[in-house]
């Protein structure tokens, strides 16, 4: 990407990274026959082993030693651990059940509970804009459960746990990529145990010499690693602004997906809940945009 400006490759980088995420359901559909336990499991065992390999390559294993030895941000480390594990469980979970457009409604709330937060823990000033923006999406999980008679839970799940996930990543700041890999190595022993009750059980999907499962099942580490490095490069090239603009390509394209290739049902009460949201995100991008350049 020499020919092209920084701030370019970093819009190249963050449509990669954001358009990967929103296409990952194809991946979890084709492993769906797996139980989501056992792909969350190979999830955290390949990305230790991916990982690994990068810190060694990137000369970063002096700063992974030095991490293990602070104790107050290992503490820190051991909850995000389990946010970002519940996370990718829970969106497994859905799309496996028919629930990609729960997962994306999920992401598209996040940004807001992202700010609802900081206006919590850091004091965030919000400007009327912004408070409207919030209440808007207030009034579509509220609106949702009155006509659909149901908690979006798998939506409010993703939202909360990624967004209480990145609140703890920002107190500690650490590099993502060796966070990820402490993180991915705290649930290491967790998930080999797993795998080994589901071998000694004979319910294990994963088998030697590989099927085509077992060959998807070895790439959930690259899913799970290659879009955070591209993630990585954008944000070192281009503002956090723009980042959040491109953030929601992710669940759009998800949503597309769920709409018109995996035809999961679409009600138009759930419509109105989109566009609730939809145009609390505009609001809400729109004032962040203006505010910026004031």
């Amino acid at each position: 990407m020499k020919k092209f400006s920084l701030e370019v490759q970093g819009y190249i980088y963050a449509i990669m990274a954001f358009g990967f995420w929103g296409l990952v359901p194809i991946y979890f559909k084709l492993i769906s026959s797996v139980s989501p336990t056992e792909i969350l499991t190979h999830r955290i065992i390949w990305s230790v082993v991916l990982l690994y390999g990068m810190i060694v390559f990137s000369k970063q294993m002096g700063a992974f030693k030095l991490l293990v030895k602070d104790f107050h941000k290992i503490k820190y480390l051991i909850l995000s651990s389990l946010l970002v594990s519940t996370n990718w469980l829970v969106f497994i979970w859905a799309v496996s059940n028919n629930m990609i457009t729960e997962a994306s409604l999920g992401y598209y709330i996040n940004p807001l509970v992202n700010f609802s937060l900081g206006i919590i823990f850091f004091k965030d000033r919000p400007s009327k804009w912004q408070q409207i923006a919030i209440f808007l999406a207030c009034m579509a999980i509220v609106y949702q459960v009155i006509t659909l008679g149901s908690i979006p839970l798998v939506s409010l799940t993703l939202a909360f746990s990624f967004a209480f996930y990145g609140l703890i990543r920002k107190k500690i700041n650490l590099p993502s990529m060796t966070g990820l890999y402490i993180e991915t190595l705290i649930l290491f022993p967790i998930a080999l145990l797993y795998f080994s009750y589901l071998v000694l059980h004979d319910q294990n999907a994963f088998v030697l010499p590989p099927n085509k499962i077992s060959y998807l099942l070895l790439l959930a580490g690259v899913v799970t690693v290659i879009p955070l490095l591209w993630f990585n490069a954008a944000a070192t090239k281009i503002s956090l602004t723009h980042i959040g603009f491109f953030q929601y390509l992710g669940p759009t394209v998800s949503f597309l997906l769920a709409i018109f290739i995996y035809k999961e049902p679409f009600s138009h009460d759930k419509l109105i809940t989109f566009i609730l949201i939809w145009i609390a995100l505009a609001i809400f991008s729109i004032d962040a945009y203006s505010r910026r350049k004031k």
